[in-house]
């Protein structure tokens, strides 16, 4: 996994600070020095924010709670960096869904302690990949890779590959496929799934992995790095 940071502090010395240590860490690091920037920013899929509380604008905490409302970012561990150290305002921050708080002035090396600390807890622990050859699949992030480069799917594509590659050599018919991704949908029919597939075989074949995903004629389809059968 990417080890991207997001760095929101809207003192430039400080930002850049942060930046050129982190990446002397071997972090690939994100600035933003305002709210608007900030939420900009996640477009590029950070992995934990750093966040100053103090912002122009819109504070921390309120980027914070505009975090939590979005279910694709719900989940990125926040560390909050502040000036504020009464105990009140270190419970408002974890309150509000911080998972940890770095009073200013702080020491890099303590930073990063804790900055690895968090980390360890919300993806080591629990990280989940598949692999089979090249193609990588990261189901905490649900995002998939061959040979690092990151292959762009839509959510209903990811979720079919997830599916095939938590089963394959098995065959699967097209009704078995509707009930196991689309589920309680019943405006989905059988032809959506080849729809489906098609686009998930196009956005595989720039790098060759179309071929994992075979149709086993009048019964559907299977995912199998055995080729030529």
């Amino acid at each position: 996994m990417t080890k991207k940071i997001l760095v929101v502090e809207d003192e430039r010395a400080i930002r850049e600070m942060i930046a050129l240590f982190l990446s002397q860490q071997h972090y690939d690091v994100l600035e933003a020095e305002d709210f608007q920037s900030a939420v900009n920013k996640l477009k590029e899929h950070p992995k934990l924010i750093l966040l100053d509380w103090m912002l122009p604008g819109r504070s921390g905490i309120q980027l914070i709670q505009h975090l939590k409302k979005q279910e694709e970012t719900s989940q990125i561990p926040i560390i909050m960096l502040t000036a504020r150290s009464a105990e009140d305002d270190c419970i408002t921050c974890l309150n509000a869904g911080a998972d940890d708080y770095v009073t200013k002035p702080f020491s890099p090396k303590v930073l990063l302690a804790r900055i690895e600390a968090v980390w360890r807890r919300a993806y080591e622990h629990n990280q989940k990949f598949i692999q089979i050859d090249d193609l990588l699949l990261d189901e905490n992030a649900e995002r998939i890779f061959y040979q690092q480069q990151e292959i762009n799917l839509s959510g209903t594509e990811f979720k079919l590959l997830h599916f095939f590659m938590h089963h394959p050599e098995k065959v699967y018919s097209r009704e078995q496929l509707l009930n196991c991704i689309w589920k309680d949908d019943l405006e989905i029919e059988e032809r959506t799934v080849d729809s489906y597939v098609r686009r998930l075989r196009r956005n595989l074949e720039p790098y060759q992995c179309e071929r994992y995903i075979q149709t086993v004629r009048g019964s559907g389809y299977r995912f199998s790095n055995h080729f030529g059968d």
